[in-house]
């Protein structure tokens, strides 16, 4: 059985109702990397526009160094983090892959395990 997002009056740790929740939400945070701002707010306004994330943060200036095709290489970045159902993650996953200009763009899922509740039902509210 796949983690499916709580509900209301639910928890998906079958604990009672509290402010913080703990254990396997069926949420995900995907965290991107992108050549420029321009290409961020693009990915991202298309991400929350077509319901595939309820939120994405845009951090600018990041510097990473990495290995591509057998040199070290470095490059001023943009992150993204988007916030999503875990069943979304292959259909956000292919969005940003079309519509990014990278050959083989980041794109991580990371689980949610815990947090506010209200804002992880909301999470699961505004996607589809």
């Amino acid at each position: 059985m796949s983690p499916r997002p709580f509900g209301e009056g639910q928890s998906p740790t079958g604990q009672g109702e509290g402010f913080l929740i703990t254990g396997d939400t069926g949420l995900r945070f995907i965290y991107i990397t992108c050549a420029d701002g321009a290409e961020a707010d693009k990915i991202g306004r298309a991400l929350v526009g077509e319901h595939l994330a309820a939120c994405v943060n845009i951090l600018p200036n990041v510097r990473s160094v990495y290995r591509w095709k057998g040199a070290i290489e470095e490059a001023d970045e943009v992150v993204l983090i988007a916030k999503t159902k875990a069943g979304l993650v292959d259909a956000l996953t292919e969005r940003v892959i079309g519509l990014h200009s990278y050959e083989v763009p980041c794109v991580v899922a990371l689980p949610i395990t815990g947090g506010n509740r209200e804002y992880l039902r909301w999470i699961g509210k505004e996607t589809c």
